[in-house]
């Protein structure tokens, strides 16, 4: 067992804590405030990250924490877990399920573990570094994404077209004409699908390290790629552009259109 299997427990326990939070809250009377950023933010995900921080800080105290939410704890610790309590505060708001918890730990600055947790519909993907990724739905479905060497056969998505400024537009203009289709929305989901072998390509801007930290050992464990636009590692000081693909295969063609 990998040393960053050994924080699994903690990291399901953490899921379960905020879900509890979440439930309750999910399609009932919210009070959404606006953040600096303009996105909504409700007492569902403060709540859930006090829940997940509690929770880390009784079992992993020498741990350091990232959250959306509360800011930096112990940052520069060897271990970091970083937290989005609801990566898609948008979709919960307006009761779609679209949404999920995003519970990930970093070692040394490397993304090792990660769970995207849907509280409401419970679909967890597990992603562990060296490990195949693992799903546990009501619904079925096997983590492993699906061949796709070429751009012009590829289902592709995007959290927002409004997430693009001046000059990303265009860029990810040459990705979208290229693609098969596109779809809008999805947060995290959209990641959980590409996967499962549903979606092909998630173009993605302006991410902080919270909305992808937990991504990258679902999608590596599940036979795909998770990088910067350039193909580069995902990192704490990195551009937040990002781009998965569940067939590397197609890194240098989707890349090449977004270098522009």
């Amino acid at each position: 067992m990998s040393q960053a299997a050994e924080f699994l427990p903690a990291a399901e326990a953490a899921a379960e804590a905020a879900g509890a939070v979440i439930r309750p809250l999910f399609r009932s009377a919210l009070l959404v405030e606006a953040k600096g950023d303009a996105s909504p933010v409700t007492e569902a995900d403060r709540g859930a990250e006090r829940a997940i921080r509690a929770l880390l800080a009784e079992r992993h105290p020498d741990h350091g924490v990232i959250g959306e939410e509360y800011g930096e704890t112990n940052a520069d610790a060897e271990w970091v877990w970083v937290l989005d309590p609801i990566d898609g505060t948008r979709a919960f708001v307006t009761g779609r399920p679209l949404f999920g918890t995003l519970i990930g730990l970093l070692h040394r600055g490397v993304p090792v573990l990660g769970l995207i947790d849907q509280p409401t519909t419970g679909e967890r993907w597990i992603g562990v570094a060296g490990q195949p990724t693992r799903f546990r739905s009501a619904f079925g479905g096997t983590p492993r994404c699906r061949p796709c060497a070429s751009l012009a056969e590829a289902e592709l998505s995007c959290t927002s077209p409004d997430m693009f400024d001046a000059e990303t537009a265009p860029r990810f203009g040459a990705v979208k004409a290229a693609a098969r289709r596109t779809t809008w929305g999805g947060d995290c989901y959209a990641y959980g699908l590409l996967a499962l072998g549903l979606v092909d390509a998630v173009v993605d801007a302006t991410m902080k390290p919270w909305d992808w930290a937990a991504l990258v050992p679902v999608i590596e464990g599940a036979g795909g790629s998770c990088t910067d636009w350039a193909g580069r590692p995902l990192r704490l000081d990195g551009d937040g552009t990002v781009l998965a693909l569940g067939d590397p295969a197609m890194l240098a063609e989707v890349s090449g259109l977004l270098a522009g």
